[in-house]
This record gives C-alpha cells, sequence and structure tokens, in this order.
C-alpha cells in the first residue's frame, strides 16, 4: 500500500493542534461525502484517505507512533519491543552489531533508518526456515451519516458507497444523533493476508424546526387562544406522524404541559415501542381589542 502523508491529506503541519485536525476533517469530509459527490471515483477516493487521516491522528497515541515511525507506525510496537529485547542483549558503549567472547549482541542506533529493520520483520522473508509474513489488519475507516429526525421515525435500508464498493445497510428506527454503528470488514485492507479493518458509521441527526428530542421523547409547543385557555376546549397538534386533537381543561396556565403517551420516538431496536411527547401550551394574549371588548374585560376584572 502507497504510503500517504496524514498531514498532506488534511492541509495541516506536523504542529496542527487538535482542534485544527478536527475542523480539518469536518470540512474535508463534507466536501467530499459521497453523498455530495455521488458516482465519483475521486472524491470517494480522497473521503477514504480524509477519514483514514483523521482516524490515525485524532488518537494521540496512534499520531505518537506516526509522527516517529512514519509509514511503519504500525510496526511500532513490535520493533520498539525487539529493540528493547536487544538492549537486553548488548553490552554497554557498543553501537555495532557483532560477538564479544562468544556473547552475540546487536543493537538499533538513535537516529537511524527504521526501514531495514521494518523490511526485515515485516517484508517478504523469502528462504526456508526463516518464518513467515506478520499478517496485519486493516485501518478502520470512520465516516458520517446526515439524516433528519423523521428519517429515523422508521427503519430504513440505504446504500453508501466505500473503497468503490457499494454497501447496502439498515439504519434502525430511533437511531440517536452521535450514535456510531460498525460495519464490519469494510475499511481499509489488510496487510499479508490480514483482515480488513471495519467502518465506523456515525449518525448526525439535524435539529427539527419544531420538535426538540430527548432521548425517546420529544417536546414541542402549542398555541391556544386565551378564550380556551379561560374556558376549556380542544386543539390540533402536530406530531411527527399527522395531526391530532388534544383536549384543553378549563382554567389553562401559559407554559402548562400535557403528554401524549406513545408520539415519541421509536425506541432503539425495540419494536412497538416508543417515547411520549411533551406539549406546552403558549396562550396567545388578544391585542387591538376594540372599546366594547376592552369594557367587557374590564366588567370580567371587577366580577372576580
Amino acid at each position: 500500500m502507497a504510503y500517504i502523508d496524514y498531514y498532506q491529506v488534511l492541509g495541516l503541519k506536523k504542529d496542527a493542534t487538535e482542534k485544527d485536525i478536527k475542523s480539518a476533517y469536518r470540512k474535508l469530509a463534507r466536501k467530499y461525502h459521497p453523498d455530495v459527490n455521488p458516482n465519483d471515483n475521486e472524491a470517494n477516493k480522497k473521503f477514504q484517505e480524509v477519514n483514514e487521516a483523521n482516524e490515525v491522528l485524532s488518537d494521540p497515541d496512534k499520531r505518537k507512533k506516526y509522527d516517529q515511525y512514519g509509514e511503519n507506525w504500525q510496526h511500532a510496537d513490535a520493533y520498539e519491543a525487539h529493540q528493547q529485547q536487544a538492549g537486553n542483549r548488548s553490552y554497554s558503549g557498543y553501537s555495532g552489531g557483532g560477538t564479544d567472547g562468544g556473547f552475540n549482541y546487536e543493537s538499533f542506533g538513535d537516529g537511524g533508518d527504521f526501514s531495514d529493520y521494518f523490511q526485515s520483520m515485516f517484508g517478504n522473508m523469502g528462504g526456508s526456515g526463516r518464518g513467515r509474513q506478520a499478517k496485519y489488519r486493516g485501518q478502520d475507516y470512520s465516516s458520517e451519516l446526515h439524516l433528519n429526525l423523521r428519517d429515523v421515525l422508521e427503519s430504513q435500508k440505504q446504500t453508501l458507497t466505500v473503497n468503490g464498493k457499494n454497501i447496502r445497510i439498515t439504519i434502525p428506527a430511533g437511531v440517536e444523533n452521535g450514535q456510531t454503528i460498525k460495519i464490519t470488514g469494510h475499511g481499509g485492507a489488510g496487510s499479508n493476508g490480514g483482515p480488513a479493518g471495519d467502518l465506523l458509521i456515525t449518525f448526525v441527526i439535524k435539529d427539527d424546526a419544531r420538535f426538540k428530542r430527548d432521548g425517546n421523547n420529544l417536546h414541542a409547543s402549542v398555541d391556544i387562544d386565551l378564550y380556551t385557555a379561560v374556558l376549556g376546549g380542544e386543539v390540533i397538534a402536530e406530531t411527527l406522524t399527522g395531526k391530532v386533537k388534544v383536549p384543553v381543561k378549563a382554567g389553562t396556565q401559559n407554559g402548562a404541559k400535557v403528554k401524549l403517551k406513545g408520539k415519541g420516538m421509536p425506541v432503539y431496536k425495540k419494536d412497538g415501542e416508543f417515547g411520549d411527547l411533551y406539549l406546552s401550551y403558549q396562550v396567545a394574549i388578544p391585542t387591538e381589542l376594540t372599546d366594547k371588548q376592552k369594557e367587557l374585560f374590564k366588567e370580567l376584572q371587577q366580577s372576580i
């Protein structure tokens, strides 16, 4: 697999902060997202590179290894373990390999080129009895899937394009904003016959103009006139699945709440279970009253 400069992919310098990385990733992920660039193989390739770069650079441990070992960063732990073992076998004060009094030793000097070591340890080690190539799991890919609140009222299927392949996934009803699901084996290819990584999809649920989500429950406001609030009656309220008639008790106060059971969001992976919808009444005070109407209000005021 060709070496990819992750900093260059995100348009960053090596001293970039976590905030810089996060900002660059979001900007480029939106730019090259398959939904924005359908049937554009070059954009899909860029999108995969951006996800791969973010996967490494946003993880402090992975980033440290990448900064030190470059394209061989995934083998850093094995190299360091080997280096430590070599140091334990070495005499103090020696800097090269060889023998001394029958005692074998070897060392890898500071600042040396790691590539020869990685090639010998993890490259093609031909010849009988010299061992097999180590198998390494591929990189996990991360992606965002943007949806509206109404999109997750029912389970649905969508087709995503990853690595030039179409993947049909099921989006369960009730999935929440920020929730991540894993699609096994659809990440980066493994090395030397190792397994592929996974595809991690994070859902971004856009805020709804009318309904505010709180877990499985929804909150919304509904306007009622002063006369209905005082005398009682009913009001037509909107839910995510249609309009319903809601009774209003006489003497309802501004801000009073009523619960509509089962009119909230579907509960994730629990068929037939739903949260509730909480309506908050907003009493509209009449304006531009006629003189006659004002007199009636004064009479009412004096009679109470």
